[in-house]
């Protein structure tokens, strides 16, 4: 970037800034490797009253073991409380050092850290900042500010096999300032996580909230010059949940043609706005809606007459297609269908007639296999990514570890061994080779002291396997709240063979259910899963819940979740 185009762009975005948009320095590069260090200081969200930011620090000159970066306000702001860095202000001077464990700054390096703040008047952006003293954004680090916005670049218009490869993944700011607002949560409110379109009203913002254009414009804000992944839940079947009452939605279960012009084509609009073609958008298509139709119907003991109703009418198919065929129309739109978890598909019975399912539907209302990018499990849910005390092979006291109550008959012991043999079955009966799997992290990591260091007692094949297990459920049908959970493996592209990510698609310290009947206006029932107090059904093989008390409704903040999962997190914090 030339020093013209860069005090062009300054000007612009120094006007932008006035009205609380992002303020983004020049980036480092061949072009103006001159300026020591550069500071990107974004405002993502803005109200009445208050803010969040997103600041990172690049540092061009000598590596460092601390750094302090300094700012001042024109107007009346205030840092009220930060994250990744320790913050300190008198008046209108910030001073923000290091955390711990981010003060290596190596040359070429970047760091980032965020923060709540409040404001009267404007919210005007800081003109000048410094790193250990030096001006940074300016050529030698003397002379006058330059303060040019990052330039978010095209990005890639086409789809690549694995939007996650070299990418940067959207931090949505309403999760991560409730994130950081707890004690302790700015270890994690960085990280990347979904945003559920959970219902109409989502699509532009329920009470004052972000909507799916505000998120997709902070992305930008984010993106900066490299690759940016959006990370959306499509999630508004009609009759949808239709076993588990906790996440029941406000479509009833002949409403198709609403889901279609009211919900998927607005998303879609939007998706599509060459404004946004620079961004990598991964959705996240239906959770919980196919599985359903296999395992909650017809004869089988699990059946309820609810998703009976949604297999005759054929309305998750349609709506999982429909949705496939329109969003998947979207150069940038990278689809993935939910496959459930391996403690709901990885049986014999369930195995194979899921996969045939997920092939109609992705056939169905003009779509095709190709409108499928790949496939995601274990979304919101607690299964372990991976056991490594036994194996689905091992034999003990003469039986099988299939032969185990905890283990059941399945095929799988956990989610990556379940994905990556899922994987291959969809690509036996004619979904591309191309496909990659998602696994969702964010609550399977069954860290603290209940984790095993080794293997359970040889005495049954029930003590080896509830000796040695990572997930400590009492069942693997329990899905709400889980008492001992934690956060699981940190986002991360192609972490295995046949997995484009881990993910965590469900944000960390959103309730799965209430605990206890909560009128609400979204639609969300009560659901027995969620009382900490009931002894079970078929689904769970009639083990208690083990669901933790007091939760709100699902969706809703769950600080005492949230706590738990950062407490038994693996790898710990």
């Amino acid at each position: 970037m030339s020093r013209t185009r860069t005090a062009i762009l300054a000007t612009m975005a120094l006007v932008a800034g006035a009205t609380g948009a992002a303020v983004a320095a020049a980036p480092a590069d061949a072009g103006i490797a001159a300026i020591p260090c550069t500071v990107d200081y974004k405002v993502q969200n803005q109200w009445s009253t208050g803010f969040t930011a997103a600041v990172t620090v690049t540092n061009n000159s000598a590596a460092k073991s601390s750094w302090a970066v300094k700012w001042s306000y024109a107007g009346n702001q205030q840092v009220t409380s930060g994250w990744n860095a320790k913050f300190t202000q008198s008046g209108t001077a910030v001073n923000v050092t290091n955390e711990t464990y981010n003060g290596t700054l190596a040359t070429g390096g970047s760091v980032s850290f965020g923060f709540n703040g409040s404001y009267s008047g404007t919210n005007a952006i800081p003109a000048t900042f410094t790193l250990d003293g030096v001006t940074c954004n300016v050529d030698g680090g003397t002379g006058p500010t330059d303060p040019g916005p990052t330039d978010p670049g095209p990005g890639t218009s086409t789809r690549v096999d694995n939007p996650y490869a070299g990418a940067k993944v959207y931090v949505n700011p309403e999760w991560s300032a409730k994130a950081a607002a707890e004690p302790g949560g700015s270890r994690i409110s960085n990280q990347p996580t979904g945003v559920w379109l959970d219902r109409i009203a989502a699509i532009n913002g329920v009470n004052g909230g972000m909507g799916l254009r505000a998120h997709l414009d902070a992305a930008l804000q984010q993106k900066g010059t490299g690759e940016m992944v959006v990370q959306l839940v499509i999630y508004d079947l009609p009759g949808r949940d239709c076993a588990a009452l906790a996440s029941n939605g406000e479509l009833g279960p002949t409403e198709i043609d609403k889901y279609k012009t009211q919900y998927i084509d607005p998303i879609k609009a939007i998706l599509a706005d060459t404004k946004y073609a620079g961004l990598r958008i991964v959705t996240t298509v239906e959770i919980d809606s196919l599985p359903n139709l296999v395992t909650n119907t017809g004869s089988r003991p699990t059946a309820t007459p609810a998703c009976d109703v949604m297999k005759a009418n054929g309305n998750y198919v349609k709506g999982v297609g429909y949705a496939l065929n329109k969003l998947g129309d979207v150069p940038n739109v990278y689809n993935y269908v939910d496959a459930g978890h391996h403690g709901w598909i990885g049986w014999d019975d369930n195995f194979g007639a899921s996969a045939d399912l997920f092939k109609q539907a992705a056939t169905a209302e003009g779509a095709t296999v190709n409108d499928v990018h790949g496939f995601i499990s274990n979304t919101a849910n607690y299964s372990a990514l991976k056991e490594n005390n036994f194996t689905i092979n091992d034999n003990v006291a003469g039986k099988s570890v299939r032969e185990s109550k905890w283990v059941d008959w399945n095929r799988y012991t956990d989610e990556l061994s379940f994905s990556q043999a899922f994987r291959n079955q969809l690509v036996s009966i004619g979904f591309p080779s191309t496909i990659g799997m998602l696994i969702d992290t964010s609550r399977n990591g069954w860290g603290g002291t209940a984790r095993p260091a080794g293997p359970g007692a040889t005495t049954t094949v029930d003590t080896y396997v509830d000796g040695g297990r990572y997930d400590r459920r009492f069942q693997l049908g329990n899905w709400c709240n889980q008492s001992g959970a934690g956060l699981g493996e940190r986002p991360k592209a192609a972490p295995a063979a046949g997995i484009d990510a881990y993910v965590w698609m469900k944000p960390p310290g959103e309730s799965d259910g209430s605990s206890s009947l909560i009128p609400n206006d979204e639609g969300k029932g009560f659901d027995r899963m969620c009382d900490p107090t009931y002894g079970g059904n078929p689904r769970n093989n009639f083990n208690m819940s083990g669901a933790l008390p007091n939760a709100p409704i699902s969706g809703r903040w769950f600080s005492a979740q949230f706590q738990e999962l950062m407490k038994n997190a693996y790898p710990a914090l």
